[in-house]
Formats: C-alpha cells, structure tokens, sequence
C-alpha cells in the first residue's frame, strides 16, 4: 500500500489517505505522481505528498531505503527543503534534529530510563523528572 499526506497551504498535513499499489503503477513502475494525479482527480485538487508508513526518524523499520524522514499524521509540516515530514513540536524548549526530522530535548534524557525507570519532560525546569512505576 502507498500514502499520501494531503498539506495545507501552510504545508501542515491535513489528512492522510492509503492507495493501493497498482495505482502508482505506469508501464510496471510505480511513480509518485500516478498517485497524485489519482488523488487530485478524486478530491478535485490539493497538494499530495507521498509518505512511508515504514519511516521513523530516518529509519527504514524493516531495513528498506528509508523515505521523507516520517510517516506523516495530521498536524505534521512537510518540509520540502528537508524531503520530510516533521512532528508537531512538542515544547518550545526542543530543537529540530533536521537529518531524522526529530525534536530534541535541550537535556538528553538520563541515561538509566528503561522498563524500571521513567522519565517525562519538565518545561517549566528543562530537565527530565522521574515518574513513579506503579507497583503490579
């Protein structure tokens, strides 16, 4: 299967919506804009922008060629200067990794956070305060 993410005009995925494969196909080779000529003629207009839904952060998950950094969900930006689709910031405080199209922390997480140890971010302190593990 192919996605596709729908973007606004402020390139903010609005919504994202799966094709199948033979419909990419022109003369046995899939191309990207058979699904936006597809998509456009189905939804009469808007801008298409194909996504993987095997891509996170860069990475292939089944060790493919990893494709446009992030699969895309509504309220991503597809940054076209980056050939990727960007999360929704989720602090003011975290930068923009640009290779994986990733935010990160201004302080790495500790070292330790695991299946024992839990760790949520703290904007007010731009630190990583430890939650309690409930006891099973």
């Amino acid at each position: 299967m192919a996605h596709f993410a729908k973007v606004d005009d402020e390139n903010t995925v609005t919504e994202v919506h799966c094709l199948h494969n033979d419909v990419l196909s022109f003369n046995g080779v899939e191309l990207e804009q058979q699904g936006i000529a597809f998509l456009e003629k189905l939804h009469g207009g808007g801008t298409w922008v194909q996504t993987s839904y095997n891509t996170n952060g860069g990475v292939h998950r089944t060790g493919g060629e990893p494709f446009r950094k992030n699969y895309a969900g509504k309220g991503y930006q597809w940054r076209e200067d980056l050939d990727g689709f960007v999360p929704p910031r989720p602090y003011d405080s975290w930068h923009l990794e640009t290779e994986a199209c990733q935010w990160q922390p201004p302080v790495p997480m500790p070292e330790d956070a695991g299946a024992d140890k839990r760790y949520e971010w703290d904007e007010e302190t731009l630190s990583w305060v430890e939650i309690a593990m409930a006891n099973e």
